[in-house]
This record gives structure tokens, sequence and C-alpha cells, in this order.
């Protein structure tokens, strides 16, 4: 029970990397408060963590939408009276050619991945100097590392989120707040099936990926929910700034060929 009686906020809780930090946050004693445009899949993310013996709330909220975010960190203070972690993980994505996306497509996923965050982090770190501190987690990606061919949305979010991260990170430090990023490499979650079916040449793309992860397999949300789990805990009560890479290798082998 490393987070035991903590009040967590997990955006984009219904699904994939956003549903297995909610729920593994639920075993570890917090008080979840799930948020997700979709209704359907995110009630039922929370009655699970309930059924399970664990406290939860579910919040429909778009992060790219202030108010929705006010009314979310609102919930979340009149249900428990306070918020200790919060999770960045809400966000979209496209492989599309640079010179074919539209300005509307630009703005959705900046507004989500980037946009959105700032939005929570204000919003968590009102409540956090309130009490002492917290821990706020962005969910980055190995893109903010390394990136591909019509990636550049999601690859110019990642990265500002990296350059969130460290820029909250000092200027909170003093102040109890904590403030890190986790990338996650080729994980198997909805959004990573929904652009293969949109690669050219799905089996050539497989190929290079597995040629490129030394490990030699995709990773599990699960997996990122447990470095999500540590850094939310105060067993990490010394660890500011950090951007952990989830991504079996990936990463280093590729910047190693540059």
């Amino acid at each position: 029970m490393r987070l035991k009686d903590k009040v967590a906020i997990v955006t984009g809780s219904s699904s994939g990397i956003g549903k297995a930090v909610a729920v593994a946050y639920g075993r570890e004693g917090a008080k979840v408060v799930g948020a997700s445009r979709r209704i359907e899949n995110g009630r039922a993310v929370i009655d699970s963590i309930v059924q399970e013996g664990g406290s939860g709330v579910f919040v429909q909220c778009d992060v790219s939408v202030e108010k929705d975010v006010e009314r979310l960190f609102a919930t979340a203070v009149e249900m428990y009276g306070r918020v200790d972690v919060l999770v960045n993980n809400a966000g979209v994505n496209f492989l599309k050619p640079f010179e074919d996306i539209r300005t509307d497509e630009w703005d959705r996923v900046i507004g989500t991945d980037l946009r959105g965050a700032y939005f929570c982090s204000r919003n968590a770190i009102r409540e956090m100097l309130k009490t002492g501190g917290g821990s706020i987690i962005n969910i980055s990606s190995v893109h903010a590392h390394t990136c591909q061919p019509g990636d550049a949305p999601y690859a110019a979010a990642k990265w500002g989120l990296i350059g969130l991260t460290k820029a909250l990170a000092v200027e909170f430090a003093s102040r109890g707040i904590r403030v890190n990023a986790v990338s996650p490499g080729a994980i198997e979650t909805q959004i990573s099936a929904d652009n293969m079916s949109r690669v050219p040449d799905p089996d050539a793309y497989l190929a290079w990926l597995w040629s490129n992860i030394p490990m030699g397999r995709r990773g599990s949300a699960e997996e990122v929910a447990g470095a999500c789990v540590y850094l939310a805990s105060d067993e990490a009560s010394y660890v500011t700034g950090a951007d952990l890479l989830i991504d079996g290798g990936l990463a280093s082998l590729l910047l190693s060929r540059r």
C-alpha cells in the first residue's frame, strides 16, 4: 500500500496506460480520480477499482478544455479534500506527412498532449501548495528522444512535455512538489494498434521495430504503471526533474547509431 490515502488524478484513465496506472494506484491504496472523454469506459475502470476494495470517482473531462479541467479538480477536492498526485496521461496521436497536416489536426494533438498538461499541472500545483506538496508525473514518449516520419505534432508535444517537466521541477522543488516524466516506447495500447493500421507497410515497420528494440518485444501498460507507482510514492522523495525511459532499450540503440 505504497500510496495509501493519497488522492491521485489520472487523465486518460479509460484505456491503455492511463487505465493501468489508475488500477495500480487503486491497488496501492490511493483514492483515484479518473478522467476521460469516454464515459462508459472511464466509469468501468473506476468501478473495477471499487469492486476490488479501493476508492475512486470518475469525471468526464476533455483536458484541452480549461473549464473541464477546473471541474475535474473541483470534484477531486470536494470528494477527497486534496490532491496529492497528478498523472498527465491523456493524449492523442496520428501519423501523417507533415505537409498534409491540417491546422485543426495539429491543434488537437498539441491541445490535448501539451496544453492539457499545462491546465492540469497548474490546477494541481495550486492544490498541492495548500497541503505541503505532491507529485506530478507527465507521460511523455520515446518520441521526445528519437522521432519517426509523420510524427511531427506528437513529437513536438512530447518534447514540450519534457521541457515543462524540468521547468516545473526546478521551480517547485523547494516547495515540496516533485515533477517527473515517464517516456514509454513501443507499448501495447489501442493508440498503438490504431497507428499500426495506418502504416503503409505494417510488416516492414514491425521488422524495423523488432530490430531496434534490444529486448525484442513490446512493453505492457502495466510495466509503465509500475514506474508511475514508484514516482508517486514516498520512495521517490528525492527524485524530481527526471525522465524515465521505458522502451526496452529502443532510444539507447537508435541514439548510439548516430
